[in-house]
């Protein structure tokens, strides 16, 4: 006979632990964190049960099982090593009409703990026949389809309203947040940039408007007062509206203006921060941004406009002078002026240089040259946009892994 499953609300009820051993470690932060009121029983516990001993949380008393010790309990978990103690707590639970979980005997236990998960308000539990290693992989399947949007989040009665200003990641679908994916799936609009994961709105139920926000570098494009319109107005029509962006909101994405276009309009919204490329991308070819006695800074700039335009806002004469490292953005067809620029203002014409385009993409390749030979070099590989640039020494230390990698391949 399969069991009655039920959800027991334990806040402020007394729970019975017997034993203080690594089942009890695995079920004792679980019952707190249902309100239970646990009493552990145990000669001895682990140092984690030992934590929650002395912050107060639980109450121990440090001897044997005693016949009696069920008593005033609403539930009662039998997890020593012992098989007459469990059988004997068992025992006296039945006789007293307390539900008891045996941990060594799933055949002779009156109740199973299930394998059990929460992603927000909801909860999961998996009994699997009383089998806890095939409940907790089921347990697992359905806790990671609820996180990622796979099971049906839209069917849900308290659906999000407003906007979300969620940050996609730096391209590969896999890289988006786990909450940026949960909101996604609740859409009812998404607002999408051309460097978000296109991949993720395959995904999206048919149902779904996809509005494409598009700038392609010198061709088409969505103005951004057109964008901020387009995300009020379906927010205003009781839509929920994401808009999902490459890498994070804030940081060269204007997440910022449109945040405030809807809080001047009363639309709720929330953000959800992304993995930026200025730091996902250099890390993907292998380059981290900083490391230890060779660049204790990095600098991320926007280089939409070349050094010597008006318009630009960037210190190059600070940045020349700067020996961390630099992440340059949107900077691949400004890359000759760029170069001469950091050289004009100190920078070493020897300065180790990597352009990364397609970063953590399939396509994803690597160009690495010099400041002096960096613009030659990204002509005749033919790098378009979208492309990282990086600038410093931590460039040869990517190069290094990759010779260490190289030679222990046998």
């Amino acid at each position: 006979m399969g069991p009655y499953l039920l959800g027991l609300r334990l806040s402020g009820r007394r729970v019975l632990v017997v034993g203080g051993g690594r089942v009890a470690q695995r079920r004792v932060p679980a019952l707190l964190e249902a309100g239970a009121v646990v009493t552990l029983v145990s000669p001895s516990v682990t140092p984690a049960l030992d934590d929650l001993i002395a912050a107060g949380r639980i109450t121990w008393l440090a001897r044997p099982y005693q016949v009696g010790d069920v008593d005033g309990a609403w539930l009662v978990q039998a997890c020593t090593d012992v098989r007459e103690v469990n059988a004997a707590v068992a025992a006296e639970a039945e006789a007293k009409r307390v539900w008891c979980v045996r941990a060594d005997d799933r055949d002779a236990s009156a109740a199973w703990t299930p394998a059990s998960g929460r992603v927000d308000e909801i909860s999961v539990a998996i009994t699997a026949g009383g089998d806890p290693r095939r409940a907790a992989g089921i347990r697992d399947a359905v806790v990671g389809a609820l996180r990622d949007g796979t099971v049906d989040a839209r069917r849900n009665r308290a659906k999000p309203v407003g906007v979300a200003l969620v940050g996609g990641g730096p391209g590969d679908p896999g890289l988006i947040t786990v909450r940026g994916r949960q909101l996604l799936a609740q859409a009812d609009v998404v607002v999408a940039d051309r460097l978000a994961p296109r991949a993720l709105l395959d995904e999206l139920a048919a149902d779904v408007e996809l509005i494409d926000a598009a700038k392609v570098p010198y061709g088409r494009a969505l103005p951004q007062e057109e964008i901020n319109a387009i995300l009020i107005e379906r927010a205003r029509e009781g839509k929920f509206v994401v808009r999902l962006k490459g890498g994070d909101p804030f940081v060269f994405g204007r997440g910022g203006e449109e945040a405030l276009a809807c809080a001047r309009e009363g639309i709720p919204v929330v953000v959800v921060p992304g993995i930026t490329s200025a730091v996902a991308v250099p890390a993907s070819a292998g380059v981290p941004v900083t490391h230890r006695g060779i660049s204790q800074e990095f600098h991320v700039i926007s280089v939409h406009v070349a050094p010597d335009d008006p318009r630009s806002t960037v210190d190059w004469p600070a940045l020349g002078r700067s020996t961390g490292t630099l992440v340059l953005m949107m900077a691949v067809e400004r890359i000759e002026k760029i170069a001469e620029a950091l050289i004009r203002e100190g920078r070493s014409p020897e300065t180790p240089v990597m352009v990364v385009q397609d970063g953590t993409l399939p396509t994803q390749r690597a160009v690495v040259a010099s400041l002096s030979t960096v613009a030659e070099r990204v002509t005749g590989a033919g790098v378009r946009p979208p492309a990282i640039v990086v600038v410093g020494d931590v460039v040869r230390v990517g190069q290094e892994v990759e010779m260490v990698r190289a030679e222990r391949v046998p």
